[in-house]
């Protein structure tokens, strides 16, 4: 028999749709603010209660160099770092809550004892109601690092693992990048080989482990009618941290620009623009920028619900 006196507790969360300019867009994130007397299990419970690609909790910083400390967990429990729409989503969320210092817009984050840069600006008018003012987050993720190149052996055993062949990969070789996380960037040759990848996500994740890559990143450079300037198309698979797919993923986004001026495609400095979340009916829109000693994320999105978590007093 349940004791009504142990739902002592009532825990606030928002939920953010993310490169997103109108709600049940972008991608989702839970976000849970004041989250400090919260407990590691208690996070992860949530996390798993929520069941979004990933759940942030908002936290004071450790010491005086950060303005604010983030932690995000998937739905299986596994702590995440790098900077991505899960960060992206809780600075949202800050500014429209009016959590921000009025007219500053430069801030530091703490995530994972890494400490990075955000600008929070608001450049265009409200989009409605619940759009947090159209605030826009720009934020520095950490300078891309090289890890493993898929060895030519194994490009048929990746194609298998993600439901295609391997002659629709494209001839550069998967590797992986890292700018927080790091994603196995694997190009293929068109946008209906994006479309049609159908993951079997055992070994889609023995494939990824055998390289040291957290996620996969597919994408095509192929511009439909828009030849006259690089223009991913993506889609992305985690299955090592519970993600089956992500509609956008900006700790695979950052990677992938940082590539792609490495490979002459993309003139150091400029914007890209990513297309991802498309076969999944959530298109999002991630702009990155690689730069010489990082790689720069923005977005916006709007706050969709918000209600709160009746806890029992010995889960905070």
């Amino acid at each position: 028999m349940n004791d009504a006196s142990n739902a002592a507790s009532k825990v606030p969360f928002v939920l953010v749709d993310v490169f997103a300019g109108r709600p049940l867009a972008g991608n989702p994130v839970s976000v849970v603010p004041d989250a400090d007397g919260l407990p590691v299990e208690t996070m992860r419970a949530i996390a798993r209660e929520f069941n979004q690609s990933e759940t942030t909790f908002v936290l004071g910083a450790s010491d005086g160099r950060a303005d604010v400390r983030f932690r995000s967990f998937t739905p299986t429990g596994e702590e995440v770092g790098g900077a991505g729409h899960n960060i992206v989503g809780a600075w949202i969320w800050l500014a429209g809550a009016g959590r921000l210092p009025v007219g500053q817009e430069s801030f530091v984050q703490e995530i994972g004892g890494d400490l990075l840069q955000v600008r929070v600006t608001r450049p265009g008018a409200a989009a409605g109601p619940g759009s947090a003012g159209g605030v826009e987050v720009t934020m520095t993720q950490l300078a891309p690092v090289a890890g493993g190149v898929l060895p030519a052996g194994a490009r048929g055993g990746l194609a298998g693992a993600l439901g295609i062949r391997a002659a629709d990969l494209a001839e550069g070789s998967p590797r992986v990048i890292s700018t927080g996380a790091g994603h196995l960037l694997t190009e293929v040759r068109s946008r209906a080989v994006v479309d049609r990848v159908s993951p079997d996500y055992r070994r889609l994740a023995d494939a990824l482990r055998a390289v040291g890559a957290e996620g996969c990143y597919v994408y095509t450079l192929e511009a439909g009618a828009q030849e006259d300037r690089v223009a991913p198309y993506a889609r992305f698979f985690n299955p090592i941290m519970g993600i089956p797919e992500d509609p956008a993923t900006g700790t695979a986004a950052g990677p992938l620009a940082a590539r792609l001026v490495e490979e002459g495609v993309l003139a150091p400095g400029a914007t890209v623009e990513i297309e991802q979340g498309t076969a999944l009916g959530r298109r999002s829109l991630i702009r990155v920028r690689a730069l010489p000693d990082g790689v720069e994320l923005t977005g916006s999105g709007v706050v969709s619900a918000e209600g709160v978590l009746h806890l029992w007093a010995d889960q905070v």
